[in-house]
């Protein structure tokens, strides 16, 4: 196998970040900034890579948008609570650990977000990938909270039920993984940098 190109990976970065559907992505900041206006929770989650970028993401939600005199985001991390996840997998299988943890705090207006490449489509060889995730999604619609998902290829699951879904399209099957993943992380500074602004920019 010859090795990609560095050039070429990072041009294949730069085409998939001008073919974005920016309108998701606003939708998605919006929906965010209304949880925040509202004291709602937040909830994030993902597998794999993807779980490093949702533990990100919480991360930069909670500590970056902080600002004097404002009312910080609420949000919590599915992925990070490494004893409790066990449990549920011990006790119920790894498709009961991001509802089950949701289910104690979960309410109408609460924001779940979700980060994963193919967005619950697929196989492997557990069996269909990310089900914790589309039973998560399936609590959160029922709940009535929002749903908003970042994901990849053709959105999977994720695109079908959320309320607002980024999906990076996928150009070189064999640089799938790491581009969408890649991107994520940039969408998600994009948009927990554009909330730090709005916050700013809110009366005390």
């Amino acid at each position: 196998m010859t090795p990609t190109d560095p050039t070429q990976f990072l041009q294949e970065v730069v085409a998939t970040l001008q073919r974005l559907d920016t309108d998701v992505l606003t939708e998605i900041e919006e929906r965010l900034f209304r949880a925040w206006r509202e004291r709602r929770t937040v909830f994030v989650m993902g597998n794999g890579g993807s779980a490093s970028t949702a533990s990100h993401f919480v991360c930069d939600l909670a500590k970056y948008t902080i600002l004097p005199h404002k009312p910080r985001f609420r949000v919590i991390g599915l992925t990070d609570n490494v004893p409790l996840v066990s449990a549920w997998t011990n006790d119920a299988g790894w498709g009961s650990v991001y509802a089950e943890q949701m289910r104690a705090w979960i309410e109408p207006r609460d924001v779940l977000v979700g980060f994963s490449v193919h967005g619950g489509s697929g196989t492997g060889d557990a069996g269909p990938w990310s089900q914790n995730m589309v039973a998560a999604m399936h609590m959160a619609k029922e709940t009535g909270a929002a749903l908003l998902g970042f994901s990849g290829y053709d959105g999977g699951a994720m695109k079908e039920m959320a309320d607002a879904c980024a999906v990076v399209p996928v150009r070189v099957d064999a640089l799938g993984t790491p581009i969408v993943e890649g991107v994520h992380v940039v969408l998600h500074h994009l948009i927990v940098h554009r909330l730090r602004e709005r916050i700013a920019a809110e009366p005390t």
